[in-house]
């Protein structure tokens, strides 16, 4: 639509500068611009002067409280970052803003704040990140105060694959409203590509906070990344297409796994990263599911789709590199049976059959739908447009940036499997196992983890837990103690299926084992006895050693499986602590969570 001169109160000049601009804005732009000239009008209506119009902005502004908290509860670095793009957006506006991990934040100030921000993950089935366990159990005990002077804002992460989707945002959300606090704006829920929507929230929360004043500034968007250190172009809106160094298989001939070792270059990036941090890998599908998905709907592999930010791409290329079409979810679902009322998905929707949806979607894939449902015919372009972009995928970095300076290594391992009478693929370890060469490219970003870091006194005792690749931060942990000159005592626990084909980095561990950078080492190889025994039954064989090197202030790191070995693992200290310090199960948990908070106990699981 075109702004006419003829019927609009705007000059020549005006109208053509409106047309040039208000065409290109986002959607955040246009949300956000709109609040401003409805803050601008509210102050215009009282006084028309531009200094009128200034000192009537005034009052309002005073009124509001100019002091924030944005507190964040994170597992892989996601709302940290986001909570900082946050201070940043308010500090602009002159507010003076605190950041804070929950797992650092002391509950009972809680009643002295006036504007809290609360920016969440969930994990796993439905559970608050670690860092954020402690706060999250305060909120909801009878300790909780009431906060009828808090006025407060949730941004909530989380991914729609999962049943209990966003699940901690909500609970924080409801919770704080139980307890008499006031909202800023709506909660907003997140999938896995965040960053429209919560660029969206920031700037709605940064209106109601009263900013929207003539000294404004310019509102965040999805892409602007917050900087530290030397500074670098890439994030995870836009990332580094980085060169394949090196792809080799880990495991011994005969092993029943593929482990690849991945070298990348970061030469020319600026890309910083510290042992801990993960690496996101934007991946591609599988070709052969690709194909046979436009096969399934009697699509036209070089016909054209528009995804939503407006590029247009061959529908095969589409499917190829942007949409998710290995994983379905409710929401998918939901959207499908709209978009073909009588295809008789609706009727997997229906209350009282939560068992069979959850049931169907675990294993299944796009092509199952299109199969199952009979979705054939449907076009392209209305398909397409229920899908959601494919997300990244994280992988801990298993390389110290000081040993291998412009290098990034990863450690992954291959998933095929067979379900529903059909073989399937990990999307990113099977296109990293089967079509990636040293030369290739590959779209990576890194992933800031603060909440899995050595500790910062190099003396300090640490014992590292990773079965499989689990091991991958340990490598770069124990790469940067042997760069650094770090003397306190190392102990890694380790175990995989088999010692002959599957002790990934043996060669490695060995040496750091004979010029003492790893002091200890206990391995578990499952399938080499009758019984089979893993990291946790080794754990307990060396309870008496273990409990003494907790005493001695010993950090604890795991890195691995969350649905089961994590837990094994969490039993096992609980266990130790226990048997070998006297405690009864509450006072083992307290001491657990009392190791949390002071960053001693950090687990990076999936």
């Amino acid at each position: 639509m075109e702004l006419q001169v003829t019927n609009s109160p705007f000059n020549q000049e005006q109208a053509e500068l409106l047309n040039t601009v208000l065409p290109t804005l986002s959607p955040v732009q246009r949300i956000w611009l709109s609040g401003y000239l409805t803050a601008l009008q509210g102050a215009v209506a009282s006084n028309t002067s531009a200094e009128a119009v200034s000192q009537a902005s005034l009052p309002a502004a005073a009124s509001v409280s100019k002091e924030a908290t944005v507190l964040f509860g994170s597992q892989t670095g996601n709302s940290s970052g986001l909570a900082k793009k946050t201070a940043k957006l308010l500090e602009d506006r002159g507010f003076q803003v605190t950041v804070t991990s929950m797992g650092d934040f002391k509950p009972n100030t809680l009643k002295k704040l006036q504007n809290l921000l609360i920016i969440v993950s969930t994990h796993g089935e439905g559970e608050p990140p670690d860092n954020a366990i402690a706060f999250h159990e305060f909120l909801h005990s009878k300790r909780a105060p009431q906060l009828e002077e808090l006025r407060y804002s949730v941004l909530a992460l989380g991914d729609t694959s999962y049943e209990f989707f966003c699940q901690t945002g909500k609970d924080f959300d409801k919770r704080l409203e139980e307890l008499g606090a006031k909202r800023i704006v709506p909660r907003v829920d997140c999938d896995v590509d965040f960053d429209e929507p919560a660029a969206e929230w920031m700037n709605r929360v940064v209106q109601e906070l009263g900013q929207a004043s003539a000294s404004a500034v310019t509102p965040i968007s999805a892409g602007s990344a917050v900087r530290s250190g030397v500074e670098t172009e890439y994030s995870r809106t836009h990332p580094f297409h980085a060169d394949v160094l090196e792809n080799l298989n880990l495991n011994g001939r005969g092993s029943d796994r593929e482990t690849r070792h991945i070298e990348l270059s970061l030469e020319g990036s600026n890309l910083q990263y510290e042992p801990g941090d993960s690496l996101g890998i934007y991946p591609e599908n599988h070709p052969r599911l690709v194909d046979e998905l436009i096969d399934a709907m009697g699509w036209k592999a070089e016909e054209s789709v528009t995804l939503k930010n407006g590029d247009v791409l061959a529908l095969r290329d589409a499917l190829l590199r942007h949409y998710e079409i290995t994983v379905l979810t409710k929401p998918l679902l939901e959207q499908a049976a709209q978009l073909v009322p009588d295809s008789g998905i609706s009727k997997l929707l229906e209350p009282g059959k939560e068992q069979e949806l959850r049931s169907y979607i675990e294993g299944r894939d796009l092509l199952d739908l299109v199969q199952d449902y009979s979705l054939r015919g449907v076009p392209a372009s209305a398909f397409t447009g229920i899908l959601r972009k494919i997300p990244a995928r994280l992988y801990s970095i298993a390389s110290s940036p000081k040993a291998f300076p412009d290098e990034v290594h990863l450690t992954v391992r291959t998933v095929r499997y067979e379900s529903q009478g059909r073989n399937r693929y990990g999307v990113c370890s099977v296109q990293l196992a089967e079509r990636v060469q040293p030369g290739d490219k590959l779209p990576v970003y890194v992933q800031h983890n603060p909440s899995f870091k050595l500790p910062e006194n190099p003396d300090a005792p640490v014992i590292m837990i990773g079965p499989g690749t689990g091991v991958a931060p340990f490598r770069a942990f124990l790469g940067e103690r042997e760069e650094t000159g770090a003397e306190g005592k190392t102990w890694l626990f380790y175990g995989d299926q088999h010692f002959s084909t599957d002790f990934l980095y043996q060669v490695e561990w060995q040496r750091w084992l004979k010029e003492g950078v790893l002091t200890r080492m206990d391995v578990a190889f499952s399938r080499d006895s009758d019984q089979k025994v893993y990291v946790q039954h080794r754990m307990l064989e060396k309870s008496h050693d273990l409990y003494q090197w907790l005493q001695e202030g010993a950090y604890i790191y795991v890195c691995g499986d969350e649905k089961k070995m994590a837990h094994d693992v969490h039993a096992a200290l609980g266990t130790i602590l226990e048997q070998e310090g006297g405690l009864s199960p509450e006072q083992a948990s307290e001491y657990l969570i009392r190791m949390q908070q002071e960053k001693r106990y950090q687990r990076d699981v999936y």
